[in-house]
């Protein structure tokens, strides 16, 4: 009875994990949940390999099949812990993004904590005019190009230039693009606040970035980053549009650097993605009082 007990343990483990990888695969709320359960999933991992060599039955043989799901699937995100960062030669220029909390009163703060941090160039989101109005006032002095639309702003000790605000598909204006007077050249900056997702309710948010993909598709800028709050995991099929042409550069640490929410996070929902630049750090920060933590990326430019 132990070993029937111990053989349906490692299958049932098993099946589990497979369900949640196979959920993640599936466009809609089912993606969505599947994305973000997927790396607390490896816990599974745990009991499941001690099992499976204690047991050394053929139900073993269902637990390297479940690892190997599990890593292909998390893939993207798993943090870059065998790798050394590559020696900068150019200037290295940091990006940050933080969702601010509209109404919590904690956008200058935020703007002070980034700016603290060398962050060269600032996206804000989930802003309104008072969060707006603090941020600028914050960063004034030491990131003086700016441009905002609707709910996102982006501060930059660079010059900004073909500024513009986007709706993506909503009657109001989340998003933006600009190009920064980097260094090394101009960079395209997309900052994106998708619209939120509830039990029922993603429609907004899958249209946004199916829209943003588009236009990213369409951009035959060499060098481009595309930043902000996306509320959906890496991982979540609504980003697989974006993650076609970018990437998002995998963790320095060694954690998963979740975002959401701030205070104990769960998952990662905020975003910087790239192409055509050399990855040198990221990481995720505590900044303000916001229920975001902010995310930060530094470039060899």
């Amino acid at each position: 009875m132990p070993r029937l007990r111990s053989d349906l343990g490692i299958v049932l483990l098993s099946v589990v994990i497979a369900a949640v990888v196979v959920l993640a695969q599936i466009p809609g709320v089912a993606g969505t949940i599947g994305a973000a359960t997927l790396p607390w999933a490896g816990f599974l991992l745990v009991p499941l390999v001690l099992l499976a060599l204690l047991r050394r039955s053929w139900s073993s043989l269902a637990a390297p099949v479940a690892l190997v799901l599990w890593a292909v699937a998390l893939a993207p995100v798993l943090p870059a812990v065998l790798s050394s960062p590559p020696d900068a030669d150019g200037t290295p220029v940091t990006f940050a993004s933080q969702n601010v909390e509209a109404r919590s009163g904690t956008s200058a703060e935020s703007a002070r904590t980034l700016a603290g941090l060398d962050s060269d160039v600032i996206a804000l989101t989930e802003m309104d005019a008072s969060a707006r109005a603090e941020a600028a006032e914050a960063l004034a002095t030491s990131h003086p190009y700016t441009y905002t639309a609707g709910t996102v702003g982006l501060w930059s000790v660079y010059p900004l230039s073909n500024t513009e605000g986007l709706t993506l598909g909503l009657s109001w204006k989340r998003a933006l693009r600009a190009d920064v007077a980097a260094p090394g050249g101009r960079v395209r900056v997309y900052v994106v606040h998708a619209a939120s997702v509830r039990p029922g309710q993603q429609a907004g948010r899958d249209s946004m970035l199916s829209n943003l993909a588009d236009l990213i598709d369409a951009d035959d800028s060499p060098r481009l980053v595309a930043m902000g709050d996306f509320n959906a995991a890496t991982t979540d099929p609504a980003l697989k549009g974006v993650r076609r042409n970018l990437s998002e550069p995998r963790s320095t640490g060694l954690s998963f650097g979740f975002t959401w929410p701030a205070r104990f996070p769960l998952v990662r929902i905020d975003h910087i993605f790239e192409r055509g630049l050399t990855v040198l750090e990221t990481r995720v920060a505590k900044a303000g009082s916001s229920d975001h933590r902010a995310v930060l990326a530094t470039f060899d430019d």
